[in-house]
């Protein structure tokens, strides 16, 4: 890590961004000096220097929800910290997940959107949806549908035209979380199972 320029601030006082390594999610904003960054180092639990306490304060040292260093980076103007780690418990001291009331949970971007749609389709069906017309026909077509478009994705991942194997690839995936939604299932429920794989 390049070398953090505390004389930036007069009080050599840098804010520090935390971030659970696994959900990328941000739990919280401290700061920290050169001492509470040391100490942080040596013990791999996350110590701030407390301005209101004016002391350095490791976070879940009265909670026991601690903050366990995985990685810390410097941003390129060497003035504020980026510092990943894995949350004992929730971070804030209200009992939220974030200082910002948030769940701690993975964002998977537009794919979450994609899911609520289909949940929406799901429960409140419209007349004119595919998706609507899928759980109208039931967990038969719908599992067939997954079969069908594996196979034209297969068929195109041996030909050469990567435009027709990436549309067939993202038919196969919407389909697929269609599927999933029909057995209650989400994504996430399949992450959760290949992780325990990768253990």
């Amino acid at each position: 890590m390049k070398t953090a320029d505390f004389n930036k601030n007069p009080d050599g006082l840098l804010p520090a961004i935390i971030q659970d390594s696994k959900t990328q999610k941000v739990l919280m904003l401290g700061y920290m000096n050169a001492e509470s960054l040391k100490k942080t180092q040596n013990s791999g639990k996350v110590t701030f220097y407390s301005r209101s306490k004016k002391r350095l304060w490791t976070k879940g040292e009265e909670s026991g929800n601690f903050l366990y260093l995985v990685d810390i980076a410097i941003d390129c103007d060497l003035d504020t910290f980026l510092i990943k780690v894995k949350p004992k418990g929730p971070t804030c001291h209200t009992g939220t997940d974030t200082c910002w009331g948030e769940e701690n949970i993975p964002s998977l971007g537009f794919i979450d959107e994609l899911q609520r749609t289909i949940k929406d389709r799901e429960i409140n069906p419209q007349e004119k949806s595919y998706v609507s017309s899928l759980f109208d026909k039931g967990i038969n077509i719908m599992a067939q549908k997954v079969g069908e478009e594996a196979v034209e994705t297969v068929i195109e991942a041996m030909n050469d035209n990567e435009k027709l194997f990436k549309e067939e690839a993202a038919d196969l995936f919407f389909h697929y979380l269609i599927l999933l939604r029909a057995k209650n299932k989400s994504l996430e429920d399949i992450i959760q199972v290949l992780e325990k794989r990768k253990r």
